[in-house]
């Protein structure tokens, strides 16, 4: 049996500009940090295994060629949480099916096969930073054109540490955006709205500036551009913040937080916060009472796959 886990990640900036037709016309960047919050996958080759009922997972074994499979997935993470969490599992997807038949794929083919199983598959034309993110791990500055660069951010332990002790992830229990609101940014953008395409263009700039704040360790620095991203992202739609998060933004600002924004496309799921060391008690404490605090750690790796024992697995209902 393949055993196979990729991580969901934490966006710090440029979620957007990795959605096409964005990066194929201006550029696109996005900053991203993977998480040890992973989807699971065990799956087992099977002639007689019925048809799985998750799309995704039907989605996935249709676009690698697989008939029959017996597959068991287990999320450690919030349902819509926008942490990427439908990508890690198509990552760890494709990585147990190629696993299953012995063939050798690297992080950029897992990543491009997940994806492109959710695009031709499913006909969900979204973006590539999460796909990315599961297979590669750690921190990440991925450059989108017609082509996807990804290049991995050097985090000294000293960096690590400052993270997981200033950076806070809150549930807010809300469902995150809909498929209206993508629709409308992206109509947006198409038709060269002023605010929208200004508002994406100086996203992906502080992304940059954010992969170099990474690499140096200046968590402060990285707060500010997150606090000056979340400004941009919200004017791309009103759909985009939430009663909640601007409850849970107040909230924690006035507990000390340096940089606030919602993660994902928004709309809900979870919010990052960022503040000095001295004041995440009173941070964590203040958002509990808005939402869940969600405990994290940084993934060092990304997709992992192992081969474990045959065990009896029922098909994914």
């Amino acid at each position: 049996m393949i055993v196979a886990s990729a991580p969901t990640r934490l966006d710090f900036g440029g979620g957007w500009t990795d959605v096409p037709p964005f990066p194929e016309e201006r550029g696109g960047f996005v900053c991203n940090l993977a998480i040890e919050r992973r989807a699971t996958v065990r799956l087992q080759l099977s002639a007689d295994a019925p048809p799985p009922n998750d799309p995704l997972v039907a989605a996935a074994m249709r676009y690698a060629g697989v008939g029959g499979a017996r597959v068991h997935v287990h999320s450690d993470f919030p349902v819509g949480a926008g942490l990427g969490g439908s990508s890690a599992l198509g990552v760890a997807l494709q990585a147990a099916l190629a696993a299953a038949r012995g063939a050798q794929r690297n992080s950029q083919e897992l990543a491009e096969a997940s994806r492109a199983a959710e695009v031709e598959e499913l006909g969900v034309a979204g973006g590539f930073q999460d796909h990315y993110a599961a297979a590669f791990g750690g921190a990440l500055g991925l450059t989108l054109t017609t082509r996807r660069h990804a290049a991995p951010i050097a985090l000294s332990s000293t960096a690590v540490a400052a993270l997981e002790a200033r950076v806070c992830v809150i549930y807010t229990g809300e469902s995150r955006i809909s498929a209206e609101t993508i629709t409308a940014v992206l109509s947006a953008y198409r038709e060269r709205v002023p605010r929208v395409v200004l508002a994406l263009d100086r996203m992906r700039d502080l992304a940059v500036s954010m992969a170099e704040a990474l690499h140096a360790g200046t968590i402060s620095e990285l707060a500010g551009l997150v606090d000056e991203h979340w400004v941009h992202q919200q004017s791309l739609h009103p759909g985009i913040t939430t009663p909640r998060i601007t409850a849970i933004e107040q909230t924690v600002r006035a507990a000390g937080a340096q940089g606030f924004k919602a993660l994902g496309a928004s709309g809900g799921g979870c919010v990052l916060v960022i503040g000095p060391v001295e004041s995440m008690p009173a941070i964590r404490h203040a958002a509990a009472e808005l939402g869940d605090v969600l405990d994290w750690r940084v993934a060092r790796e990304g997709v992992l796959v192992s081969t474990v024992p045959d065990e009896g697995l029922d098909a994914r209902g």
